[in-house]
């Protein structure tokens, strides 16, 4: 039968909606997707073009598994000017998406018996990953007032002797929170107090901020936690190149070692043609980067407004990324068409099933009173969408 390990890791609460979109889709109902979980505009033509430049030129061989040097080298010029983060090539690996960087460090953190601070509401894969480490996770519950974001004081109420490490994503998926410097400040307090904890910072969706507020990882804020901090980022959202899988981290050397060890027996290394389109998108100006970043503004605000006026839905408005969290607790336990609504996955469900359009349950992210819309649509889609969920409300009694 199936091993101990596999059956420690749970199946998406995401998948039983997307399935269900996908097949009514394919049977020909018109579906509105709030599901994405990717940018919908294309790559841009010149990173497309490196990438059959790379093709052209036969760069179609193993690489390094932590990727190529001059990727690595332009990653690092990347954290320093952007970021004001000095790093050097050994201490970078390129994989497979941020997510396998994500897999390779809590894998080569975490033993059993030991806890990872998870932030509530979380992404989907975060307990999973702890799961398949053999590991343990405790939730840190967020200021709902505050968008969900934890505080110092609620950092160091969760810590214990068990606590190995801390994941803090900012901008936040599904929150789209961002963390302020003042909040960092004080989670940079408690963490320094406690040197024992190592700190994943995921900064994937850095350059989608929507605030004044611009993007600031903890090491600028504390400079002396570098050695146990982690930062994992990548090319998908920013660049809208999710299908290339091309993520990174950035730590000390010791513990990148560690990641290349676990990915040399995995994937080794991650697409060499991707690794080049990765390369030009970092060492060239693309300036669909920051007309993306405006696109989402500007549709997130149309998304937000439009829910916000429909009754009984509470969305949190994002700092970043591309989704807004909503609360729906108004609804659950009441009827719709004489079903009672038991959870978010019902709501979502006989929202996709009697309107067509897909959103995410909270429960994938550890908040079952929520749903997760995403604004990486068309405007006409937003439009018409809203439009849909609000006759959906009406006949909810």
């Amino acid at each position: 039968m199936l091993s101990k390990r596999v059956n420690m890791i749970h199946p998406s609460p995401t998948l039983k909606i997307t399935a269900l979109a996908k097949k009514m889709r394919s049977e020909g109902k018109p579906i509105i997707s709030f599901a994405a979980g990717e940018p919908d505009f294309d790559t841009p033509n010149s990173i497309k073009e490196a990438a059959i430049k790379a093709l052209n030129e036969g760069r179609t061989k193993y690489t390094a598994t932590s990727g190529i040097l001059e990727l690595k080298e332009a990653i690092c010029r990347k954290l320093e000017n952007e970021n004001g983060l000095k790093y050097s090539p050994d201490e970078i690996i390129v994989s497979n998406g941020a997510k396998q960087c994500i897999f390779n460090a809590l894998l080569s953190l975490l033993n059993e018996h030991e806890t990872i601070l998870i932030p509530l509401p979380y992404w989907v894969s975060y307990p999973e990953i702890v799961n398949f480490a053999g590991a343990k996770y405790k939730l840190i519950s967020g200021d709902k007032n505050n968008k969900y974001k934890f505080s110092g004081r609620a950092l160091s109420e969760a810590i214990d002797s068990s606590v190995k490490a801390i994941i803090i994503n900012s901008p936040s998926n599904p929150t789209g929170a961002v963390y302020t410097k003042e909040e960092l400040l004080q989670i940079a307090s408690v963490l320094r107090d406690n040197p024992q904890i190592w700190i994943l910072s995921d900064d994937i969706y850095e350059k989608l901020i929507y605030t004044h507020e611009s993007f600031t990882s903890i090491l600028n804020i504390a400079p002396d936690l570098r050695y146990r901090t982690i930062i994992i980022n990548g090319l998908s959202k920013s660049f809208s190149m999710t299908g290339f899988r091309i993520g990174y981290a950035a730590a000390n050397s010791d513990i990148i070692a560690a990641m290349e060890r676990i990915q040399d027996h995995t994937t080794s290394n991650a697409s060499t043609i991707s690794q080049y389109a990765a390369l030009y998108a970092l060492s060239n100006q693309i300036n669909e980067v920051e007309a993306m970043r405006l696109e989402f503004k500007r549709r997130m605000n149309i998304m937000y407004e439009g829910i916000s006026s429909i009754k009984g839905l509470y969305p949190i408005k994002p700092d970043g990324a591309f989704y807004i969290f909503t609360d729906i607790s108004s609804f659950i336990g009441k009827k719709y068409k004489g079903s009672i609504i038991r959870s978010s996955e019902d709501f979502s469900l006989k929202l996709l099933e009697n309107y067509f359009v897909a959103t995410i349950p909270g429960l994938a992210f550890g908040t079952d009173n929520f749903i997760r819309l995403s604004f990486a649509t068309s405007e006409r889609e937003i439009h018409e969408g809203i439009s849909k969920i609000s006759e959906f409300i009406q006949e909810i009694s």
